[in-house]
């Protein structure tokens, strides 16, 4: 069981009207890498607790430099993973896991039940499919787009694209030429997570 503190910290922080919203409330998190599974941490840290997990592939000890994951966990699935690591924050998460590689015509069975989902790709064409296909069933969606290198971490803004669709990073490193690293990453997965939270608070 969860210690009675762990909530009433959040309560004391956010109310009790707030903190119902943000215990009901289902999001998804498509991609389970540095920005999902640190996006997903900073979610559980403020009371959120009903989650859609979504990603095909395991960890391998590359990961470890900017990912929520641990040496001996190398060589799991992330979806499995991260599930045991956010269990560790709160043994009481209602945890949804896909271990698959997602397709257009799995996102609506996917993140049907989600008020809003966390795009977390690597791969450009990814995002542009998921994205499509949740903005069509109209999610409100939280993209990461720019996040290689280091420095220059106030470059990572929040870009409302429309109603429902916000992308944070800067809109220009490509993580080829730059390769991410953890101290940029948890800059973008946090303000994710802090879009989410005040969409479920004040929008939803």
């Amino acid at each position: 069981m969860i210690t009675k503190a762990f909530y009433e910290d959040i309560i004391k922080k956010i109310g009790k009207t707030n903190f119902d919203k943000v215990q009901k409330a289902r999001v998804g998190i498509a991609g389970l890498g540095g920005l999902g599974s640190n996006c997903a941490a900073n979610l559980v840290r403020v009371g959120f607790k009903k989650f859609t997990l979504a990603d095909f592939d395991v960890i391998d000890p590359t990961n470890l430099g900017r990912q929520f994951y641990f040496q001996d966990q190398v060589g799991t699935a992330k979806v499995e993973a991260l599930k045991i690591n956010l269990l560790r924050i709160n043994p009481e998460l209602d945890l949804e896991t896909f271990k698959k590689k997602i397709e257009a015509h799995d996102v609506k069975k996917i993140f049907e039940g989600c008020e809003v989902v966390a795009e977390c790709f690597d791969k450009a064409e990814s995002k542009s499919m998921l994205v499509t296909e949740l903005l069509k069933m109209g999610k409100f969606v939280v993209c990461g787009s720019g996040l290689g290198g280091f420095g220059s971490s106030d470059d990572i803004r929040i870009h409302e694209i429309k109603k429902n669709l916000v992308i944070v990073g800067d809109l220009k490193s490509d993580i080829c030429s730059k390769p991410p690293l953890s101290p940029r990453v948890n800059v973008a997965a946090a303000k994710q997570a802090d879009i989410i939270l005040d969409f479920v608070l004040n929008r939803a």
